[in-house]
Protein backbone atom coordinates (compact mmCIF):
# COMPACT_ATOMS: atom_id res chain seq x y z
CA UNK A 1 0.00 0.00 0.00
CA UNK A 2 1.10 3.54 -0.95
CA UNK A 3 1.52 5.61 2.24
CA UNK A 4 -0.61 8.02 3.06
CA UNK A 5 0.64 11.22 1.94
CA UNK A 6 2.03 10.07 -1.30
CA UNK A 7 -1.40 8.53 -2.05
CA UNK A 8 -3.00 12.07 -1.41
CA UNK A 9 -0.04 13.64 -3.71
CA UNK A 10 -0.74 11.49 -6.77
CA UNK A 11 -4.70 11.88 -6.53
CA UNK A 12 -4.08 15.81 -6.13
CA UNK A 13 -1.96 15.49 -9.63
CA UNK A 14 -4.74 13.78 -11.19
CA UNK A 15 -7.49 16.02 -9.95
CA UNK A 16 -5.60 18.79 -11.32
CA UNK A 17 -4.48 17.23 -14.48
CA UNK A 18 -7.79 18.32 -16.30
CA UNK A 19 -7.40 22.17 -14.88
CA UNK A 20 -3.34 22.39 -16.06
CA UNK A 21 -4.23 20.97 -19.75
CA UNK A 22 -6.80 23.74 -20.43
CA UNK A 23 -5.08 26.32 -18.82
CA UNK A 24 -1.23 25.81 -20.46
CA UNK A 25 -2.51 26.84 -24.22
CA UNK A 26 -3.47 30.51 -22.93
CA UNK A 27 -0.23 30.83 -20.39
CA UNK A 28 2.38 30.09 -23.38
CA UNK A 29 -0.09 32.29 -25.86
CA UNK A 30 0.64 33.60 -28.64
CA UNK A 31 3.87 31.30 -28.96
CA UNK A 32 4.67 32.92 -32.26
CA UNK A 33 3.32 35.89 -34.17
CA UNK A 34 -0.45 36.11 -34.77
CA UNK A 35 -1.81 36.50 -38.16
CA UNK A 36 -5.18 38.94 -37.99
CA UNK A 37 -7.11 37.88 -41.16
CA UNK A 38 -9.21 40.95 -43.16
CA UNK A 39 -10.81 39.79 -46.00
CA UNK A 40 -10.84 43.31 -47.84
CA UNK A 41 -8.13 45.50 -49.19
CA UNK A 42 -6.20 47.44 -47.33
CA UNK A 43 -7.75 51.29 -46.17
CA UNK A 44 -11.50 50.18 -45.62
CA UNK A 45 -12.74 50.31 -42.23
CA UNK A 46 -12.44 46.57 -41.38
CA UNK A 47 -9.05 47.08 -42.47
CA UNK A 48 -8.63 50.08 -40.11
CA UNK A 49 -10.62 48.79 -37.40
CA UNK A 50 -8.16 45.50 -37.80
CA UNK A 51 -4.94 47.52 -37.15
CA UNK A 52 -5.90 49.03 -34.53
CA UNK A 53 -6.88 45.91 -32.81
CA UNK A 54 -3.77 43.78 -33.87
CA UNK A 55 -1.51 46.80 -32.79
CA UNK A 56 -3.05 47.13 -29.09
CA UNK A 57 -2.70 43.00 -28.67
CA UNK A 58 1.03 43.04 -29.42
CA UNK A 59 1.48 45.86 -26.86
CA UNK A 60 -0.45 44.74 -24.33
CA UNK A 61 0.40 40.80 -24.57
CA UNK A 62 4.27 41.65 -25.60
CA UNK A 63 5.08 38.07 -26.27
CA UNK A 64 4.66 38.27 -29.81
CA UNK A 65 3.45 40.59 -33.00
CA UNK A 66 -0.47 40.62 -34.19
CA UNK A 67 -0.39 41.76 -37.74
CA UNK A 68 -2.67 42.15 -40.19
CA UNK A 69 -2.57 40.15 -43.89
CA UNK A 70 -5.00 41.61 -46.22
CA UNK A 71 -6.90 38.94 -48.16
CA UNK A 72 -9.81 40.59 -50.28
CA UNK A 73 -11.87 39.30 -53.19
CA UNK A 74 -15.85 38.63 -53.68
CA UNK A 75 -16.68 40.97 -50.68
CA UNK A 76 -14.68 38.75 -47.80
CA UNK A 77 -15.34 35.51 -48.81
CA UNK A 78 -11.97 34.59 -50.34
CA UNK A 79 -10.21 35.38 -47.28
CA UNK A 80 -13.23 34.32 -44.83
CA UNK A 81 -12.49 30.77 -46.74
CA UNK A 82 -8.77 30.87 -46.74
CA UNK A 83 -9.40 31.59 -42.72
CA UNK A 84 -12.04 28.83 -42.23
CA UNK A 85 -8.67 26.14 -43.64
CA UNK A 86 -6.11 27.21 -40.56
CA UNK A 87 -5.36 25.49 -37.39
CA UNK A 88 -7.17 25.99 -34.24
CA UNK A 89 -4.93 27.31 -32.25
CA UNK A 90 -5.09 30.61 -31.83
CA UNK A 91 -2.47 31.70 -34.62
CA UNK A 92 -5.08 33.01 -37.09
CA UNK A 93 -7.75 35.99 -36.15
CA UNK A 94 -10.26 36.35 -38.55
CA UNK A 95 -12.11 40.21 -38.43
CA UNK A 96 -15.57 40.14 -40.54
CA UNK A 97 -18.40 42.85 -40.73
CA UNK A 98 -22.03 41.97 -41.46
CA UNK A 99 -20.94 40.59 -44.55
CA UNK A 100 -20.10 37.48 -42.42
CA UNK A 101 -24.19 37.12 -42.04
CA UNK A 102 -25.44 38.11 -45.32
CA UNK A 103 -23.09 36.40 -47.62
CA UNK A 104 -24.42 32.93 -47.20
CA UNK A 105 -27.87 34.26 -48.71
CA UNK A 106 -26.14 36.34 -51.29
CA UNK A 107 -24.13 34.33 -53.20
CA UNK A 108 -25.01 30.63 -54.39
CA UNK A 109 -21.46 29.26 -53.30
CA UNK A 110 -19.12 30.04 -50.50
CA UNK A 111 -16.37 29.03 -49.24
CA UNK A 112 -17.44 28.83 -45.25
CA UNK A 113 -20.31 27.82 -43.30
CA UNK A 114 -20.87 30.77 -40.80
CA UNK A 115 -22.50 28.43 -38.26
CA UNK A 116 -19.62 25.45 -37.78
CA UNK A 117 -16.19 26.90 -39.08
CA UNK A 118 -15.51 29.71 -36.90
CA UNK A 119 -15.87 29.94 -32.42
CA UNK A 120 -17.04 33.43 -32.27
CA UNK A 121 -14.59 35.83 -29.91
CA UNK A 122 -17.06 38.81 -29.74
CA UNK A 123 -18.38 41.53 -31.80
CA UNK A 124 -15.97 44.34 -30.65
CA UNK A 125 -17.75 47.36 -32.02
CA UNK A 126 -20.83 48.55 -33.81
CA UNK A 127 -21.03 50.81 -36.81
CA UNK A 128 -24.69 52.70 -36.77
CA UNK A 129 -26.69 53.57 -39.59
CA UNK A 130 -28.54 56.82 -40.19
CA UNK A 131 -31.43 57.33 -42.91
CA UNK A 132 -30.69 61.30 -44.57
CA UNK A 133 -32.62 62.97 -46.93
CA UNK A 134 -31.92 66.02 -49.15
CA UNK A 135 -32.68 69.15 -47.68
CA UNK A 136 -35.45 69.70 -50.39
CA UNK A 137 -37.42 67.06 -49.39
CA UNK A 138 -40.60 68.30 -47.65
CA UNK A 139 -39.94 64.97 -44.96
CA UNK A 140 -38.30 66.15 -41.40
CA UNK A 141 -39.74 62.92 -39.99
CA UNK A 142 -39.43 59.35 -40.62
CA UNK A 143 -43.58 59.39 -40.87
CA UNK A 144 -43.86 62.35 -43.29
CA UNK A 145 -40.94 60.62 -45.27
CA UNK A 146 -43.01 57.34 -45.31
CA UNK A 147 -46.26 59.31 -46.28
CA UNK A 148 -43.99 61.50 -49.37
CA UNK A 149 -43.10 58.02 -50.94
CA UNK A 150 -46.62 56.63 -50.49
CA UNK A 151 -48.11 59.66 -52.38
CA UNK A 152 -45.97 59.46 -55.29
CA UNK A 153 -45.27 56.35 -55.87
CA UNK A 154 -42.17 55.37 -58.64
CA UNK A 155 -40.68 59.24 -57.44
CA UNK A 156 -38.01 58.28 -54.91
CA UNK A 157 -35.09 56.20 -55.11
CA UNK A 158 -32.09 55.67 -52.07
CA UNK A 159 -28.48 55.40 -52.71
CA UNK A 160 -25.86 53.00 -51.00
CA UNK A 161 -22.53 51.82 -50.89
CA UNK A 162 -22.82 49.46 -52.65
CA UNK A 163 -25.69 45.96 -53.26
CA UNK A 164 -25.41 43.58 -50.63
CA UNK A 165 -24.14 45.88 -48.36
CA UNK A 166 -25.52 46.05 -44.69
CA UNK A 167 -27.76 49.54 -45.52
CA UNK A 168 -28.82 48.60 -48.88
CA UNK A 169 -30.45 45.62 -46.65
CA UNK A 170 -31.69 48.09 -44.05
CA UNK A 171 -32.90 50.00 -46.87
CA UNK A 172 -34.45 47.11 -48.27
CA UNK A 173 -35.76 45.99 -45.29
CA UNK A 174 -38.06 49.52 -45.20
CA UNK A 175 -39.25 48.70 -48.16
CA UNK A 176 -40.54 45.88 -47.68
CA UNK A 177 -41.87 46.17 -44.10
CA UNK A 178 -43.68 49.71 -45.10
CA UNK A 179 -44.71 48.49 -48.70
CA UNK A 180 -42.93 51.43 -50.06
CA UNK A 181 -42.44 52.24 -54.08
CA UNK A 182 -38.83 53.05 -53.78
CA UNK A 183 -35.63 52.27 -56.27
CA UNK A 184 -32.56 51.59 -54.73
CA UNK A 185 -29.34 53.09 -56.30
CA UNK A 186 -26.04 51.23 -55.66
CA UNK A 187 -22.79 53.31 -55.52
CA UNK A 188 -19.22 51.66 -54.99
CA UNK A 189 -18.37 53.29 -51.83
CA UNK A 190 -20.42 55.29 -48.99
CA UNK A 191 -18.87 58.54 -49.89
CA UNK A 192 -20.00 58.68 -53.38
CA UNK A 193 -23.70 57.57 -52.40
CA UNK A 194 -23.60 60.81 -49.81
CA UNK A 195 -22.27 63.06 -52.13
CA UNK A 196 -25.32 61.77 -54.75
CA UNK A 197 -28.09 62.86 -51.95
CA UNK A 198 -25.88 65.93 -51.18
CA UNK A 199 -25.92 66.71 -55.33
CA UNK A 200 -29.95 66.09 -55.38
CA UNK A 201 -29.14 63.32 -58.04
CA UNK A 202 -30.54 60.86 -55.26
CA UNK A 203 -32.92 62.65 -52.38
CA UNK A 204 -32.73 59.60 -49.87
CA UNK A 205 -29.66 57.66 -48.46
CA UNK A 206 -28.87 54.93 -45.82
CA UNK A 207 -25.66 54.85 -44.46
CA UNK A 208 -22.41 55.10 -42.12
CA UNK A 209 -22.58 57.99 -40.13
CA UNK A 210 -19.22 59.33 -40.52
CA UNK A 211 -19.20 60.43 -44.46
CA UNK A 212 -22.50 62.18 -43.20
CA UNK A 213 -22.54 63.77 -40.18
CA UNK A 214 -19.99 66.72 -41.81
CA UNK A 215 -22.97 67.27 -44.31
CA UNK A 216 -25.47 67.01 -41.24
CA UNK A 217 -23.66 69.93 -40.01
CA UNK A 218 -23.06 72.41 -42.72
CA UNK A 219 -27.25 71.40 -43.41
CA UNK A 220 -26.36 69.93 -46.91
CA UNK A 221 -28.28 66.36 -45.54
CA UNK A 222 -31.37 66.25 -43.41
CA UNK A 223 -31.21 63.01 -40.59
CA UNK A 224 -34.25 61.56 -39.84
CA UNK A 225 -33.80 58.29 -38.09
CA UNK A 226 -30.85 55.94 -36.57
CA UNK A 227 -31.61 52.24 -37.96
CA UNK A 228 -29.58 50.44 -34.96
CA UNK A 229 -31.13 49.51 -31.43
CA UNK A 230 -30.10 52.48 -29.68
CA UNK A 231 -28.90 56.25 -30.88
CA UNK A 232 -25.44 56.64 -31.70
CA UNK A 233 -23.28 58.72 -30.54
CA UNK A 234 -22.10 60.38 -32.99
CA UNK A 235 -25.25 61.77 -33.88
CA UNK A 236 -26.77 61.76 -30.38
CA UNK A 237 -30.11 63.92 -31.14
CA UNK A 238 -31.51 61.95 -34.37
CA UNK A 239 -33.93 59.19 -33.04
CA UNK A 240 -34.01 55.25 -33.60
CA UNK A 241 -36.65 53.74 -35.97
CA UNK A 242 -37.85 52.50 -32.85
CA UNK A 243 -38.80 55.69 -31.33
CA UNK A 244 -40.02 57.01 -35.27
CA UNK A 245 -42.58 54.18 -34.85
CA UNK A 246 -40.87 51.49 -36.81
CA UNK A 247 -39.15 48.73 -34.59
CA UNK A 248 -39.35 46.16 -37.73
CA UNK A 249 -36.76 48.65 -39.29
CA UNK A 250 -33.46 48.22 -37.53
CA UNK A 251 -29.97 46.98 -38.68
CA UNK A 252 -26.26 48.13 -38.50
CA UNK A 253 -22.78 47.33 -39.50
CA UNK A 254 -20.46 45.41 -36.99
CA UNK A 255 -16.84 44.11 -36.83
CA UNK A 256 -16.20 40.73 -34.91
CA UNK A 257 -13.33 38.89 -34.22
CA UNK A 258 -13.56 34.74 -34.94
CA UNK A 259 -11.59 32.13 -34.39
CA UNK A 260 -11.32 28.95 -36.39
CA UNK A 261 -13.64 26.14 -34.94
CA UNK A 262 -11.94 24.51 -31.96
CA UNK A 263 -9.50 26.69 -30.69
CA UNK A 264 -9.06 26.09 -27.09
CA UNK A 265 -11.60 27.98 -25.04
CA UNK A 266 -9.10 29.56 -22.48
CA UNK A 267 -7.66 31.16 -25.68
CA UNK A 268 -11.24 32.56 -27.03
CA UNK A 269 -11.67 34.17 -23.39
CA UNK A 270 -8.34 35.67 -23.03
CA UNK A 271 -8.89 37.22 -26.60
CA UNK A 272 -12.52 37.87 -25.80
CA UNK A 273 -11.20 39.41 -22.40
CA UNK A 274 -8.43 41.78 -24.53
CA UNK A 275 -11.03 43.05 -26.53
CA UNK A 276 -13.74 44.06 -24.28
CA UNK A 277 -10.33 46.06 -22.25
CA UNK A 278 -8.85 47.25 -25.42
CA UNK A 279 -12.47 49.06 -26.94
CA UNK A 280 -12.70 50.56 -23.46
CA UNK A 281 -9.63 52.06 -23.24
CA UNK A 282 -10.20 56.27 -23.67
CA UNK A 283 -7.93 56.54 -26.68
CA UNK A 284 -8.96 53.34 -28.55
CA UNK A 285 -12.96 55.11 -28.39
CA UNK A 286 -11.45 58.48 -29.65
CA UNK A 287 -10.46 56.87 -32.42
CA UNK A 288 -12.99 54.57 -32.95
CA UNK A 289 -15.41 57.33 -32.43
CA UNK A 290 -13.52 59.01 -35.43
CA UNK A 291 -14.31 56.25 -37.43
CA UNK A 292 -18.49 56.10 -36.60
CA UNK A 293 -17.49 52.81 -34.24
CA UNK A 294 -19.37 52.33 -31.09
CA UNK A 295 -17.74 49.98 -28.82
CA UNK A 296 -20.00 46.67 -28.04
CA UNK A 297 -17.70 43.86 -26.86
CA UNK A 298 -20.41 41.24 -26.03
CA UNK A 299 -19.92 37.78 -24.82
CA UNK A 300 -18.97 34.83 -27.61
CA UNK A 301 -22.12 33.23 -26.79
CA UNK A 302 -24.28 36.70 -27.54
CA UNK A 303 -21.91 36.73 -30.62
CA UNK A 304 -23.12 33.67 -32.16
CA UNK A 305 -27.03 34.50 -31.00
CA UNK A 306 -26.95 37.13 -33.05
CA UNK A 307 -25.05 35.50 -35.53
CA UNK A 308 -28.09 32.53 -35.66
CA UNK A 309 -30.54 35.82 -35.61
CA UNK A 310 -28.92 37.84 -38.13
CA UNK A 311 -28.55 34.97 -40.80
CA UNK A 312 -31.84 34.08 -41.15
CA UNK A 313 -33.26 37.76 -40.62
CA UNK A 314 -30.69 38.71 -43.94
CA UNK A 315 -31.65 35.59 -45.74
CA UNK A 316 -35.14 36.22 -45.78
CA UNK A 317 -34.60 40.02 -47.06
CA UNK A 318 -32.61 39.16 -49.59
CA UNK A 319 -35.00 36.37 -51.14
CA UNK A 320 -38.20 38.23 -50.74
CA UNK A 321 -36.12 41.41 -52.38
CA UNK A 322 -34.85 38.75 -54.69
CA UNK A 323 -31.44 40.59 -54.19
CA UNK A 324 -28.13 39.18 -56.77
CA UNK A 325 -24.81 40.08 -57.00
CA UNK A 326 -22.72 39.56 -60.09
Amino acid sequence: MLPRRRFLSLAGATLAAPFVSRVAPAQSYPARPVRVIVPYAPGGPTDVFGRLIAQRLSEHLGKQQFYVENIGGANGNIGMGRAAKTAPDGHTILVVSTSYVINPALYDNIPYDAGKDFDPVNIAVVNPLVLTVHPSLPARTVNELVALIKANPGKYSYATGGTGSPPHLVGELFRLALGLDLVHVPFNSAGLAIASVVAGHTPISVGSPAPAVPQIQDGKLRALAITSKTRSQILPDVPTMVEAGYPEVEGENWFALLVPAGTPKDIVTLLNREVVRLVALPDVKERLAALGFEPLANTPEECAAQFRTELAKWSKVIRQANIRVQ
